[in-house]
């Protein structure tokens, strides 16, 4: 019959009883052949006891104390002569002893696991003189295992990883082919049996999870077979034109994609990347696109992993492709010049109007609106070109000047006709052609000596000329003595061919006291066509000179005194001349220096004082400096007039007047007339400064401003104060007061 747990545990108890009560027995049956033990004051002997082992069950749960054994001695003879003592390990605390009777019980519930065996000593003593009648003798209780603990796993629960599609090996796995996508953890409940499993055994249990790791077992896969892109075509270079994905079951490096453009029109037109983090496709523009060359483009696109695992390569191919379309939508745009540069020339001998070339542009749009032409003027502050609004032929404004300006760079504005927001620019670079303009001049301001005691033949200077042209071939000058000196006995010049001319002496010795300084006209031309010349006049100064020819001093003080005169009457009138220079200036300065009177004379007309100015104006030719016509109605003819007050050297700008246009127009040309005078002013300071613009527009309600009306008018101003400031003030009072005298009363 098969036994339940606690039957079993129930049967197991029985067996140790029996057991313990055997070994009793047989500690009461045995004896021992040890020496005989002697008494004091007797002399019998008595045979010692031994005691077996004593055996308990661990885990005891009854009610009661458990009995473990008994002892007895063959002296004791029942009447209750004999007391047992018990001493040693768990005597007291867990083992007791009837001392009548010698039996030993547990108290405390024992466990094998904590002490397996307690040792200890027995002991019988007579009860009335308390003496030992046996010697002391030393036993073992042991503690019998029951199967009272479980098996237990030290470090659970457990994790373990194994790859995905792993194959049974040595660690076994129950189904083939596990799938991390599908499935990727695990949770295994682990029970470990003892008494190899029988009934009646105790167990224990520990979780293991286990996870499967990833392997490259996924392809990737574009979730659409196409897609569609709008952008517009003023996108910029580089820009994102769209962001794709191919889906991974993978994770990881595993997961890890590239792309790229396997086909389609576009190839030279955009690229793909991939972005690190996400996995995307970026698709960027590598040019600029135009609507109205092509308006849409296709594109092919593969992704791919990046590492493929070779075991896995029979499940299918580990790319995917899709087709992506890009839409190029219209956007208004600017103008657009057929060239980025247009490079000209220009005489600078060319007339004003003259055409100089012509820039074309076009509305790259549909719509293909009429564009207009206009120069920006902030490129040609000269206003020295004009250009047709319709046609974009460029002219020449101004005449030009090489010297001044040899090139210039101008930028042109095209303007949609239909959408005035809408501005290309061209630009234009314009070289001035050198003519032969400009004569030949002295290259510097030469200063020339001659010594007195020079010899003929003798070079007393060098000269060099400079040409503000610059012909193609280089400058080519000839020098000679002016016409009306070719026969001068003083000096000659020798041309050296080289651009240079040397001036030589032509007699022997110069007097400074007939003659210091010398005039010599040179003639200089150069090799233009036609050719141009000056004459430029070169100042010899005679000096009396060292041994070396060195000059010391060039003065001629000492021979235009008279002859006789000594040096201290020379001082004498040179201190006299002083001194009456002196007086007449002081008496010169002590007349300016003279006030006025303060106090107005009684006898002066008052009148006078008031309307006297020590101006008399520039009669008619000053209304010739600025028509005033031009203050009083601001809509006549814009007309430039010379002043006639000025000579032409100083005069830099003419004032023009203004014709009949509107008055915002107005203001703004005045503006710009006054901010080109002042940046062409050379009188000007060499910073920025205030501009002071005294135009007042048209329509001016403002009045005259002149004192001379105050008289007539009625002031609210009461001036009878006046005369309470004394008989000095009295004219100002009957002026201006109002009581009844008058001026001329």
């Amino acid at each position: 019959m098969k036994l339940g747990r606690v039957e079993f545990c129930h049967f197991l108890q029985l067996i140790a009883l029996v057991l313990c009560f055997s070994g009793m027995s047989q500690a009461e049956l045995s004896r021992s052949s040890s020496k005989p033990y002697f008494q004091s004051g007797r002399s019998r002997t008595k045979r010692s006891w031994v005691w077996n082992q004593f055996f308990v069950l661990e885990e005891y749960m009854g009610s009661d104390p458990l009995y473990v054994g008994k002892l007895h001695s063959d002296v004791d003879k029942g009447d209750g002569s004999i007391k047992y003592i018990l001493s040693g390990e768990g005597a007291s605390s867990i083992f007791i002893i009837d001392e009548n009777t010698g039996d030993i019980h547990a108290t405390k519930r024992l466990d094998r696991e904590e002490q397996a065996y307690y040792t200890l000593r027995a002991q019988a003593l007579d009860r009335l003189t308390n003496k030992p009648v046996e010697p002391e003798s030393e036993f073992v209780i042991k503690i019998q295992d029951i199967n009272d603990n479980e098996p237990k796993f030290l470090d659970g629960p457990y994790t373990a990883g194994i790859p995905e599609m792993s194959p049974v090996g040595v660690i076994k796995t129950a189904l083939p082919n596990m799938d991390r996508e599908a499935k990727d953890q695990y949770l295994l409940v682990i029970q470990a049996k003892d008494m190899v499993g029988q009934n009646g055994g105790l167990s224990g249990t520990t979780s293991v999870t286990v996870t499967l790791t990833d392997v490259n077992d996924n392809p990737p896969r574009f979730p659409r077979r196409s897609y569609q892109y709008n952008v517009p075509e003023s996108l910029p270079v580089a820009s994102v034109v769209a962001r794709i994905k191919a889906a991974d079951a993978d994770i990881g490096a595993n997961a890890e994609m590239e792309y790229r453009i396997v086909d389609g029109d576009g190839l030279g037109i955009f690229k793909i990347s991939v972005d690190k983090d996400t996995q995307e496709g970026i698709i960027t523009i590598q040019k600029d696109l135009d609507f109205e060359a092509k308006t849409s483009y296709t594109l092919r696109i593969e992704a791919a992993n990046k590492d493929a695992d070779p075991r896995f390569l029979s499940l299918g191919p580990f790319s995917d492709t899709t087709t992506v379309k890009i839409i190029v939508e219209d956007v208004d745009e600017p103008p657009v010049f057929s060239s980025p540069l247009y490079p000209m020339e220009v005489s600078e001998a060319t007339q004003v109007g003259n055409i100089i070339g012509t820039v074309a542009a076009h509305d790259p749009d549909s719509s293909n609106s009429p564009v207009r032409y206009s120069i920006d003027r902030n490129t040609d502050l000269e206003r020295y070109f004009n250009i047709d609004a319709n046609s974009g032929v460029i002219t020449t404004a101004k005449s030009l000047d090489r010297e001044t300006n040899a090139v210039h760079n101008i930028t042109v504005l095209a303007m949609e006709s239909q959408n005035p927001s809408q501005v290309g620019r061209g630009y234009v670079t314009i070289t001035i052609l050198d003519i032969n303009d400009n004569a030949p001049e002295f290259a510097m301001d030469y200063e020339t000596t001659v010594c007195e005691n020079a010899q003929p033949g003798q070079v007393i200077q060098k000269i060099s000329a400079v040409d503000k042209d610059e012909p193609s071939n280089g400058h080519q000058f000839y020098f000679s003595l002016a016409t009306d000196s070719m026969n001068n006995h003083n000096f000659s010049l020798k041309d050296n061919k080289d651009n240079t001319a040397s001036i030589l002496t032509r007699r022997n010795g110069f007097r400074r006291q007939e003659q210091s300084v010398y005039y010599l006209p040179i003639f200089i031309m150069d090799s233009g066509s036609p050719s141009l010349s000056s004459t430029n006049t070169l100042t010899i100064r005679v000096c009396d000179c060292d041994a070396d020819g060195i000059a010391q001093t060039c003065n001629a003080e000492a021979y235009v005194l008279p002859a006789g005169l000594s040096t201290g009457a020379l001082i004498a009138i040179l201190a006299c001349v002083l001194t009456l220079l002196v007086l007449i200036l002081l008496i010169v300065t002590m007349r300016r220096r003279k006030k006025e009177p303060l106090i107005f004379d009684e006898e002066r007309d008052i009148r006078e004082n008031i309307v006297r100015y020590d101006d008399e104006g520039g009669g008619e030719e000053d209304t010739e400096a600025f028509d005033m016509a031009a203050l009083r109605n601001l809509n006549v003819i814009r007309d430039t007039k010379t002043r006639r007050d000025v000579t032409p050297e100083i005069q830099f700008l003419s004032r023009p007047t203004f014709k009949s246009i509107p008055d915002n127009v107005i203001f703004r040309e005045f503006i710009w007339e006054r901010l080109k005078e002042a940046d062409v002013d050379p009188c000007a300071p060499p910073y920025d400064s205030l501009q002071t613009y005294a135009f007042e527009g048209n329509g001016s309600v403002a009045e005259s401003l002149s004192s001379l009306e105050s008289i007539s008018s009625n002031s609210d101003q009461n001036y009878d104060y006046l005369s309470d400031w004394g008989p000095r003030f009295k004219r100002l009072a009957d002026m201006y007061g109002t009581g009844q005298e008058t001026l001329y009363s």
